[in-house]
């Protein structure tokens, strides 16, 4: 009998499976304590530094001109109301661009124009200055500074302000001492909308606003209920101020004494 031949290998044996390749491993982060560098166009870089520009250039030209000596100059009992508004209210709001002191602008409205037209020409180039402000360092800076927000102190403020938008401006607006140019970058690095935000500038600046008017212009009879008021008033809010202050002050120490 021939010899039995032995069976071909089967041709559905599956080939070995390949040996399994380690996964790659991710690259380091870069920052200090392990924070990946935030990926900034350069693009956003550079509205940045003509934002940077633009804010300097304004603040030097105030080397130049006066916003005060200016309107004194312009403005008189017999200008018209067509020319003295659309005057006043564009030196003011150019001028707090600028960085120039409100309480100075304020006591200029309320020489020159007294306290109501005063009060209210003053409140308006507040909010134009603060959306001009505003639309600047939202347009030209946000992008490149805003991925670079950390920290919890700043991560809560931010997260207020874009959640509360108008009720975070309004008290802002409202509390003395502030810097009222440091209020419209915060802002507009935040997630506040624009509207909300002038609408809560223009309201919470009123008060304060008219205090400074009305010390201003009845600042020629210093005996008057009306200057003792403002001056009252203005004592009153430098008090607020500094208390606030102090307790932030010890409130961060606290804090950091755990």
């Amino acid at each position: 009998m021939a010899a039995a031949r032995s069976p071909p290998p089967p041709s559905d044996l599956a080939a070995p499976e390949p040996a399994p390749q380690p996964a790659p491993q991710a690259a380091p982060p870069d920052g200090a304590g392990g924070a990946a560098r935030p990926q900034v166009p350069r693009s956003a870089w550079l509205r940045l530094a003509l934002l940077l520009v633009i804010l300097a250039a304004a603040a030097g030209s105030l080397l130049l001109w006066s916003p005060t000596t200016l309107l004194d100059g312009g403005l008189s009992a017999g200008t018209p109301w067509h020319i003295r508004v659309p005057l006043f209210v564009a030196v003011y709001a150019v001028a707090t661009t600028a960085f120039f002191p409100r309480p100075a602008l304020n006591a200029a409205a309320g020489l020159l124009l007294g306290v109501r037209e005063g009060t209210v020409l003053a409140v308006l180039g507040t909010a134009i200055g603060a959306a001009l402000a505003f639309w600047l360092c939202r347009r030209l800076g946000r992008e490149a500074l805003r991925p670079y927000l950390r920290g919890r102190l700043l991560l809560a403020l931010d997260r207020r302000f874009s959640e509360q938008g108008f009720r975070s401006v309004f008290l802002l607006r409202l509390l003395p001492g502030l810097p009222f140019q440091a209020g419209n970058v915060g802002a507009a690095f935040s997630g506040v909308r624009f509207l909300p935000f002038v609408v809560a500038t223009a309201l919470g600046a009123a008060p304060l606003t008219a205090v400074y008017v009305t010390a201003a212009a009845t600042a020629r009879e210093p005996g008057s209920a009306g200057f003792l008021l403002s001056a009252g008033a203005i004592v009153l809010l430098g008090l607020v101020s500094l208390v606030s202050a102090v307790r932030g002050v010890l409130r961060r120490r606290r804090a950091a004494m755990g």
